[in-house]
């Protein structure tokens, strides 16, 4: 029987593409623009940089905002403007007005991943949560591996300018559909039946849409900031920083040491590039699936999550570092296609821990602190990698580096996130 949840995780796949197809032309692009501008590989790591000072920013703020006004206008809004600084980049001339347009960029894409989040709360069950958000966050590795191929092919032919404008433009036609088959809750929408509906929320919940009133006491209300402060939810973003610094490394440098490196031509490094992001993509599916197969065992919702991120994120953290000491292309390929599978086997993870402790009307804010926390590895990243380059004349350190923050992550979730963080905590209501 047909469920129109998943025309709503379609579009959230679609939109995680967009995002990533967008966020992965600047570093296929980078090279070009470097020469164009005369970056310094310093410079190239501040714009590289830009986006994220911008992007954690507005991890929390659209987090914040999705639990407040809802995902569907948060979600829409972000969407047409990243899409519209996206097609700005065209427009740029030099280092300063690139970075301008990179950070206004960061702050549009910024809501993506938490107002995702609390699009799944609201629209999935919890038996089908990992598995879902595993299926719309795969389109982020489906956006880096097309990204490669279509900026290189199109900036040979036409110019990279002429790279972004058609971003721009797929970007704000997803906009305008979303706006038309979206809503903020299931319970909003005409195209979803009582039996959907039921499944969804339950048989109790749904008696109160229904009856538009409740006779049982009214549920408890948690502050945000109470959540915020628990250790177990910094731990949660430490994790996350380690992941996200490995992850980001990867989205901004590779190309680059692609090319530099192992002296691959552009049309060459697209192609190349694309093998990690599709092992990913295959990785993120596969893990959801995994999780949920945990979960369905043992009845234990956290442990299901964190022993899959404890396990993948420290085998991700061994390959990336070894990538910076192969000795071949093919050698260097070949371990960071594995890096970016492990790592994207654990990537829904996260996610799916806080859907699973923390009040439902929380999960938007929840989800953007831990996510702008962890996109601090963002700014801080590309920048410290571009500064090591410059200055040691080699990639070595920063692989090195990367693998050695995700290993500390995986050991920050093994120690600090325990499952009976659950025990008090409400997994959805319909208020």
């Amino acid at each position: 029987m047909f469920r129109y949840r998943w025309i709503i995780i379609l579009m959230l796949f679609l939109a995680n593409a967009i995002n990533y197809t967008d966020r992965s032309a600047m570093s296929v692009a980078l090279p070009l623009l470097s020469k164009q501008y005369h970056l310094t590989p310093s410079q190239a790591g501040m714009i590289l940089s830009s986006f994220f000072i911008g992007y954690a920013i507005f991890n929390f703020v659209g987090g914040y905002m999705s639990d407040k006004k809802g995902p569907r206008l948060i979600m829409g809004t972000a969407m047409t403007a990243w899409s519209l600084f996206c097609g700005l980049t065209a427009a740029t001339f030099n280092f300063i007005s690139l970075f301008i347009v990179r950070l206004f960029f960061g702050f549009g894409e910024g809501p993506l991943t938490s107002t995702t989040n609390k699009a799944m709360n609201n629209w999935i069950p919890l038996k089908e949560r990992a598995r879902a958000v595993g299926i719309a966050n795969a389109g982020a590795p489906l956006g880096g591996a097309v990204s490669g191929p279509i900026v290189a092919l199109i900036s040979l032919h036409w110019g990279w300018k002429c790279s972004f404008i058609v971003l721009a433009i797929v970007g704000l036609i997803w906009a305008i559909f979303w706006f038309k088959v979206s809503r903020d809750k299931p319970e909003m929408h005409p195209k979803v039946t009582k039996a959907e509906l039921k499944e969804i929320i339950g048989e109790e919940s749904l008696n109160l849409v229904n009856n538009q009133k409740a006779v049982a006491k009214p549920a408890v209300k948690t502050s945000l900031f109470t959540i915020l402060k628990q250790p177990k939810v910094a731990a949660l973003a430490v994790g996350m920083f380690g992941y996200n610094y490995t992850l980001f490394f990867f989205l901004t440098w590779f190309p680059s040491y692609l090319m530099d490196a192992r002296h691959l031509s552009v049309g060459k490094m697209g192609i190349v590039s694309v093998l990690p992001w599709i092992a990913g993509g295959i990785g993120q599916i596969v893990g959801s699936i995994i999780i949920d197969y945990i979960y369905k065992v043992t009845g234990k919702a956290v442990f299901s999550r964190k022993i899959v991120l404890v396990t993948c994120l420290i085998a991700s953290a061994i390959c990336v570092a070894l990538t910076g000491l192969a000795s071949t292309v093919i050698t260097a390929v070949t371990l960071m296609t594995f890096g970016i599978c492990f790592l994207y086997l654990q990537a829904t993870t996260y996610w799916a821990i806080i859907q699973d402790v923390v009040p439902s009307d929380k999960v938007g804010g929840t989800s953007g602190f831990v996510h702008a926390i962890a996109n601090i590895s963002g700014i801080i990243g590309p920048t410290v990698t571009g500064f090591i380059v410059q200055y040691s004349g080699h990639y070595t350190a920063a692989f090195i580096l990367a693998g050695g923050l995700a290993i500390i992550g995986a050991l920050g979730v093994a120690f600090f996130v325990k499952s009976n963080m659950a025990e008090n905590l409400d997994s959805r209501k319909v208020v």
